[in-house]
């Protein structure tokens, strides 16, 4: 006998009417949510603006058609272009991205949910642009700023419970459908749009995580990123025609994305949607590295002062134990060669090196002619890592989510010096108070690689002030920062 398949249109997957519903309805009254937001897009943008100085990142920026200009498009901050808002997206999580310093968020699944900014500022600059010129109000930066929440929120709660990597997507699956979410929600869309959209985002071709691992570790990572959300941008258009959705897309068998991405297996969930991810989010202040290893660059900064002032060298090092949690060994552990910066800034050694000898770990340490220097790789060879079970259980502790790691480093003579312990970088909630004037002084350094001082001024005056910030114009904030 044949086996009938069932045509009958299902009711929306919980997961998307979930997203929607949240995205629709929350109301943000968490005042450490909007401050911490505000920090993020200072912080944010700063990152985007050292980006600038790399011209491998600038390669890649502007329209598709050299000299295209949108009239009342988006535009890209520390650049002249004023672009459709899908590819003014692109660029702007590019910048972001580029150098692995924006924040990050560390949970079964990893990523960094200020990616999002790229759609979400893109998007919402060219309705405030395109709303005044048909005499609609603009938006203002405050939308910016709850946009944000909304959208860390969806990115990191889906990522507390469900690891994409452990099935061979990338984390920018996470971004495609926080920004799709959000973007659809500054479009206006409404609930059964805005459930269609984040179907599309599902529905979706996903990055493979190719591109961060050995033996291809490649650029693509640093615009990952820019690209899912700027993917987003255009699914939520195209959901705001009224073009369908598909609403099994996750738990349809054969077909849905359970069953041919995710092992079978449904997502879980820690917690409803609300404020919990931008408070806790953890923001990379003192080191261009990925997020697993910064107590360890810390810690290797600390040793470097030690030994200097005790008169020693790496010259005297005969092995570095590094204990870690089991995310920093799959994800940064790595021996062999390095072939490009993107290979460099994901090796644990590597990045721990680079301290060891200089006394310092900046975006330009994992350039060619800084990886030349011989003396990295001999370093690199005596680094070990072992796992550390309670840092491995500290982790995923939604209570402490600690990102642990302690160097002990034995000498040649038989010497072992005092291990040193950080379980929480700078850019950890447990240590805002430390870290926060740090963040403002890299967002001034980084505003001062582009700007001149005039303009540095304007922004600097505007941006750091939250009440000025949230009732400007989106436009207006955005132009302050245009060349």
């Amino acid at each position: 006998m044949s086996s009938h398949i069932s045509n009958e249109r299902p009711q929306p997957d919980k997961v998307l009417a979930d997203i929607a519903d949240y995205v629709l309805t929350y109301k943000i009254e968490s005042e450490l949510a909007l401050t911490t937001a505000h920090y993020c897009l200072l912080d944010t943008l700063g990152c985007g603006f050292e980006a600038l100085t790399y011209p491998a990142c600038t390669k890649l920026l502007g329209p598709i058609v050299a000299g295209t200009v949108v009239p009342n498009g988006a535009k890209v901050p520390g650049t002249n272009f004023q672009l459709d808002p899908v590819q003014a997206a692109f660029n702007i999580g590019a910048i972001i991205r580029w150098l692995d310093f924006n924040d990050t968020w560390l949970a079964a699944e990893w990523g960094h949910p200020s990616d999002n900014l790229g759609g979400i500022l893109a998007t919402a600059d060219w309705l405030s642009r395109s709303g005044l010129a048909e005499g609609r109000a603009p938006l203002t930066m405050l939308q910016v700023l709850e946009a944000m929440i909304l959208a860390h929120e969806i990115q990191g709660v889906l990522a507390l419970e469900n690891s994409f990597n452990r099935v061979g997507l990338d984390h920018v699956i996470l971004v495609k459908v926080a920004s799709t979410a959000v973007v659809g929600k500054l479009l206006g869309l409404n609930r059964e749009q805005l459930i269609n959209a984040v179907s599309l985002a599902f529905v979706d071709g996903q990055a493979l995580r190719t591109y961060r691992h050995a033996p291809n570790t490649g650029s693509r990572k640093s615009w990952a990123a820019g690209d899912a959300t700027s993917r987003a941008v255009r699914l939520a258009l195209i959901a705001q025609t009224g073009e369908m959705g598909y609403p099994s897309v996750l738990t349809a068998k054969t077909w849905g994305f359970y069953d041919v991405s995710f092992k079978g297996n449904p997502f879980s969930f820690q917690r409803a949607y609300g404020t919990y991810v931008m408070e806790h989010i953890l923001f990379k202040i003192s080191f261009p590295a990925e997020f697993h290893s910064q107590t360890a660059v810390e810690a290797a900064m600390i040793l470097h002062g030690q030994m200097k002032e005790a008169g020693r060298s790496t010259d005297d090092i005969k092995r570095i134990i590094i204990r870690t949690h089991e995310a920093a060994i799959r994800i940064i552990d790595k021996s062999g060669p390095l072939n490009n910066p993107a290979d460099r800034d994901h090796c644990i050694q590597y990045m721990v090196a680079v301290p060891f000898l200089f006394g310092r770990l900046t975006a330009a340490d994992y350039e060619d002619d800084i990886a030349a220097d011989p003396r990295i790789d001999e370093l690199r060879s005596k680094i070990f890592c072992v796992e550390d079970a309670r840092f491995t259980a500290d982790y995923h502790d939604p209570e402490k989510r600690s990102i642990a790691n302690a160097l002990m480093v034995e000498l040649n003579d038989g010497t072992t010096l005092d291990e040193v312990v950080v379980e929480y970088p700078i850019g950890h909630k447990r240590r805002r108070e430390e870290g926060i004037p740090k963040l403002i002084e890299k967002f001034k350094i980084n505003t001062a690689r582009i700007f001149d001082g005039a303009q540095q001024e304007r922004i600097l005056k505007t941006g750091l002030d939250y009440q000025t910030l949230v009732q400007m114009k989106v436009h207006d904030f955005v132009d302050l920062m245009v060349k």
